[in-house]
């Protein structure tokens, strides 16, 4: 797991999003405002629902183009927990919350050294079979 993981405020520009992943070397970054968790951005979010769609980065905020309804995991699940849901949704990357706040991110990436590379491997084929 990820404890720093990189957050925007909900009103950001997304060519500010898109300059800040830029510069931390992400593909997402996390919406939040003081310890509220909004969503999150990715880079492919800003290119589908943005800039596909004909909306200006520059105009965009971040809050228009996250994700929300996150599925999360809290600090004390197991990596197989989470490599099931992350499974069950076919998903590349899930926020630890610990009491409603941000606490990290857990990625394919993050686990795919562990026994539970199996889960991984499934949860990958079908995020890349949706894209």
């Amino acid at each position: 797991m990820s404890r720093e993981p990189v957050t925007v405020p909900p009103y950001m520009s997304l060519t500010a999003v898109a300059s800040c992943m830029r510069d931390s070397d992400v593909g997402c970054v996390f919406v939040t405002s003081g310890d509220e968790l909004h969503g999150l951005v990715t880079d492919r979010d800003i290119a589908v629902r943005i800039t596909a769609e004909g909306t200006l980065a520059g105009v965009a905020t971040a809050l228009e183009a996250c994700s929300g309804d996150l599925v999360t995991v809290t600090p004390d699940m197991s990596v197989c927990q989470a490599a099931d849901l992350m499974s069950a949704h076919s998903i590349r990357r899930i926020p630890v919350v610990e009491e409603r706040r941000l606490v990290g991110v857990l990625t394919l990436g993050d686990i795919a050294d562990t026994p539970h590379a199996q889960e991984v491997l499934i949860a990958l084929s079908r995020t890349e079979a949706n894209h």
